[in-house]
């Protein structure tokens, strides 16, 4: 079917960040005859009416053919703007890929760090640079109460693409090569994690207090023809959620709601960095998979043992 359930989540998601500029790309069509691909335009135009999509340009492409790729290059160029980059603020990057580049059977001295790869959202990064790592390497007490130490390192690459850099400013992906341990860094270890200048990043909280707004209908649930999605229920005490928080995915129970029913007291499976005002997707276990039900911002917190 065009549109995929899931999309609705991914368009709720589009209007809670308020988003201005955006394309709509219908993707395969090498796959489908023309008639097909009409419908699935139209059926795509229609989803969209009334959204903060509304109006905006539905580009039918092939990726494998690379059919209107330069179409797509030339309207995010010509048409997006380039947005504001913070370049004086002290650098925060969120970790969304972290490996081990080592080949298995090589020697200690041929041993390199773990690499760290994500987005800069502020400063910049330089070779040389002492960073920090947070939460870092999670653990327990002996009495069961969590635990983090950073990890601290320094930067002895920087790339983009394949090109190597002396420094690394906010947008793209960026690769950062450090000192750290390859065993800290492989399979995505890091996934998650907030990497900055030493002593500079923001507090790691293993409670959060979230200000929150619930969907008014289920998103990204198979409906049979027009029929919409089921209410989304009130939060309650002892549920499970899951919380996404810049690139770090965790569990969360709720502890109490207030009256209102617009605030709640949350404890995480696993400590957060993060700033307090930051904004926060909650999603409920729906038939085994996990689905949007609502967004928030952080209004307090309960720091983690440091």
């Amino acid at each position: 079917s065009c549109p995929q359930p899931q999309t609705s989540e991914h368009l709720a998601a589009v209007e809670i960040m308020q988003l201005k500029n955006i394309i709509i790309l219908q993707n395969k069509i090498d796959l489908v005859s023309e008639a097909v691909a009409l419908n699935q335009h139209e059926a795509i135009r229609k989803f969209i009416q009334g959204t903060i999509a509304d109006g905006s340009p539905i580009v039918p492409v092939s990726a494998q053919l690379k059919y209107n790729v330069d179409a797509v290059c030339e309207y995010l160029i010509k048409r997006i703007p380039v947005p504001v980059r913070d370049f004086t603020s002290e650098p925060n990057m969120i970790v969304i890929r972290s490996f081990d580049v080592n080949k298995p059977g090589a020697s200690v001295d041929e041993v390199e760090g773990g690499i760290a790869g994500g987005s800069i959202l502020r400063g910049v990064l330089r070779l040389g640079q002492d960073i920090e790592v947070r939460p870092g390497i999670v653990s327990k007490d002996s009495e069961g109460n969590l635990k983090c130490t950073p990890i601290f390192s320094r930067i002895i690459g920087l790339k983009a693409e394949q090109n190597d850099l002396q420094f690394a400013v906010p947008g793209g992906l960026i690769g950062v090569g450090t000192t750290v341990d390859p065993t800290l860094t492989r399979a995505d270890r890091l996934v998650g994690q907030v990497l900055g200048s030493k002593g500079s990043l923001p507090e790691i909280y293993v409670e959060l207090e979230v200000n929150f707004f619930l969907l008014r209908r289920l998103l990204g649930v198979r409906t049979a023809g027009s029929e919409k999605g089921a209410k989304v229920s009130k939060l309650a005490k002892a549920e499970v959620l899951m919380l996404n928080i810049g690139s770090m995915c965790t569990g969360a129970r709720v502890v109490s709601v207030n009256k209102s029913g617009d605030s709640a007291k949350l404890t995480l499976t696993s400590p957060v960095c993060t700033r307090i005002g930051e904004k926060v997707a909650l999603s409920r276990r729906i038939e085994s998979h996990w689905r949007l039900v609502g967004w928030g911002s952080l209004s307090d917190g309960v720091p983690a043992t440091v």
